[in-house]
This record gives C-alpha cells, structure tokens and sequence, in this order.
C-alpha cells in the first residue's frame, strides 16, 4: 500500500493484489513504533498528520534487570532523532483512505496468486477473484506478501540464499485499553524477557516471554498480569496499570533473510525477503526502508530511464537488513532467557548490561542502531 502510494506521487500507475479483505487486514494487531527515518517517510509521503496528532513522541526506551538496575537507550541524546509511537493498523487506515481518495485499484480476497514471465519484458500476475480469473500484466512485480507469500516461492532455489535461525521460544502479548508506562520497557529477568509497549495514551502493549509450546487457553487476563508484574522491578510493576484484554496472542521469534531480493522483474520488499525478531522494534521499519530504495529505484528506471538505483535495489536494501538483523538477533540474546544458559552465559549477560548502563560509547552505539540508520543516498 505504502509503495502504490508512493508511486503514484511519482505518476506512476500500480496494482495492489491483497489475498485478505479490507476487514481482515484492518483487524491485524501488528507493530507501533516507528524510527525516525520511517517517521521522516511518511511525512514526505504526505500521510502524517494524523501520526502527528495522535501518536507518541520517544526520545529513548528503558532497559532494566534486578531490582532498581536500568539505563534508558537515549536516542535524542546521542543522535539528536527521536521514534514515534503509532500503531502500523492505524498506518493502514490511512493508506486505504488515501488509494481510495485517488481511485486505487486494489483487488482485495485475491485467490491462487501466480506469477509469470519474470524473465522477460513483460511479467504477468493470475488470481482467481470472487470466482473469476484475472490477469494484470505489468512492468514490474513488487513481492510485498510477507513471509508465507507466493513471491519468494517463486524465484528458484537455485539462485536463493537463506539463512534463518528460530528461538526456543515465544512472546504472549496483550492489548489492553489501559494507559501505558510513560516509555517503552524491556525488562530482563531470572523468569524470563518482558516488554511494556504502547499504541495510544488509552492503549497498551504487553509481552512476555513464553515456551513454544504455550496456549492462550492456559494464560487467562489476571494470571498474564500477576507473570509480568513479576519480571518488573517492584518500582516499575507498581506503575502497570491492568484491564480486560482486547487482543491477546502468542508470536514464535524467527531470524529469517533471503537474499537476493532481486529476481528478473521481481523486487522483494519486507517480510517476503527478511523477517526479524520483535526485540529491536525493526521489522515494520524494514519494510518501509525497502519501500524508499524500491520506489526510488522504479521512479528512475521508469520516469529518468536510469537503472542504476533498480540494479542496485538488492545489495542496497540487503545492507540495512543484515545491520537490523544483527541488531535484532543480538537484543534478543541479551534480553531473553535460553534453555541451554549456563552460569557462565548468565554472569556474561548480566555483565554486558551492566557495561551498557556504564559506558556513554556503548549506549551511543546502541541508540544509534535503536532509532534506525539513515537510508542511503
């Protein structure tokens, strides 16, 4: 939605082919903050106003552990940017309204998605829509269908690299109409990883660390609260304000990349081509940087005649998303409890965040990383 949005400020013409329905797409509880680049995007793209009205200003988030042992990851300290909290539903919302105000095609409950002719001058796309076959031929397909998509699956295996790494376990997560703590938390604890996240003033993300074999019959509302309050230092868990939840589900951590993202007239973008574990916060903003190099590369290729940025579109993108990887896989290692930890790995952990707390260079570094690099020129 994003990339046809931006697109046809450049007055280029997109179809968006979406297997879901508008409701279902809408209903999806997904990612709320923002770095600043994606930020800066969707004001350049004309959508913010309403992220500007509603959503929360982030100069940094907390980290904490023990009882009273914190540091707040300072973004507009040590790099004078700051995050936004928003809800990517709400992104959505506008999105729709604004291909709607301009007459977007948008083929929505789109079945047996097919690609073809990706090789040549002139790739096509069939589905099968309230019964009926389509077609749409184009110039480029851009596969944004996430991870379990068609697009991927349809380069060959010959020519994909993969790497991928799943976590021993998962995150149960509660939406609750409750004010949220006054910033976002991550809280490192002996039961295990806990995260006190935010969408509204009125709304409020919580997660814990889970077992993978969990069930969401098993953990009702109060015994969800009693657990979290429990990974909070006293101080912090007497702030969480508890409610009824709205929305409660459990998440498996993946690291997941694959490269090229490139494949003949296919350019993969977001979760189709890399997933990443929620610690970081990176996985909606990877996404919104492929769009900026995507878009950018198409409106060059398509209005200037000049490939150099669509050439380029892979190694470009793959840059960014092997550093949020890193920095995704190496938050979730410092923050969250193995199965196979031993003493060593404990003390060592424990260690690394009492350094972090300790050492200005560190925590720049880490603010840096956390509030997102700039997109390349």
């Amino acid at each position: 939605m994003l990339l046809s949005h931006m697109l046809a400020r450049d007055g280029i013409d997109s179809v968006v082919i979406e297997h879901r329905s508008r409701a279902h797409v809408l209903k999806r509880i997904r990612a709320g903050l923002l770095e600043a680049g994606s930020v800066q995007l969707l004001r350049d793209a004309g959508l913010a106003a309403r992220m500007d009205r509603e959503g929360i200003v982030h100069d940094g988030s907390s980290i904490v552990w023990g009882e009273g042992k914190h540091f707040i990851i300072d973004t507009k300290k040590f790099t004078g940017k700051a995050m936004m909290a928003f809800g990517q539903t709400a992104i959505t919302e506008e999105l729709y309204a604004a291909r709607e105000a301009a007459g977007a095609a948008i083929f929505d409950c789109a079945e047996d998605v097919a690609l073809h002719g990706l090789d040549s001058d002139r790739p096509y796309v069939t589905f099968t829509r309230n019964g009926k076959a389509e077609r749409v031929t184009c110039d480029y397909v851009a596969g944004c269908d996430g991870f379990h998509g068609v697009s991927r699956k349809a380069i060959p295996a010959s020519l994909q690299r993969t790497y991928e790494k799943a976590y021993p376990f998962g995150w149960l997560g509660v939406m609750s109409e409750v004010p949220p703590l006054a910033e976002v938390t991550y809280a490192y604890h002996a039961r295990g990883f806990a995260l006190a996240s935010m969408r509204s003033p009125m709304l409020s993300r919580y997660y814990i660390q889970c077992d993978s074999d969990t069930r969401l019959e098993d953990w009702p509302d109060e015994r969800f609260w009693e657990e979290l309050k429990l990974r909070f230092p006293r101080d912090f868990a007497a702030r969480i304000v508890t409610g009824p939840s709205i929305e409660k589900s459990i998440a498996p951590l993946r690291s997941f990349v694959s490269e090229p993202m490139r494949h003949g007239r296919l350019f993969l973008a977001g979760d189709s081509a890399h997933v990443v574990p929620p610690t970081g916060a990176k996985g909606l903003n990877l996404a919104f940087s492929d769009v900026f190099y995507l878009s950018r590369a198409l409106a060059a290729s398509i209005r200037k005649n000049n490939d150099t940025y669509l050439e380029r579109y892979s190694e470009t993108a793959l840059r960014r998303v092997w550093t949020s990887a890193r920095f995704s896989w190496r938050l979730t290692h410092l923050l969250h409890r193995f199965p196979d930890d031993s003493a060593f790995d404990l003390r060592a952990r424990e260690n690394e965040l009492e350094y972090i707390a300790e050492s200005e260079a560190a925590c720049a570094a880490l603010a840096e990383q956390y509030v997102g690099l700039p997109y390349e020129g």
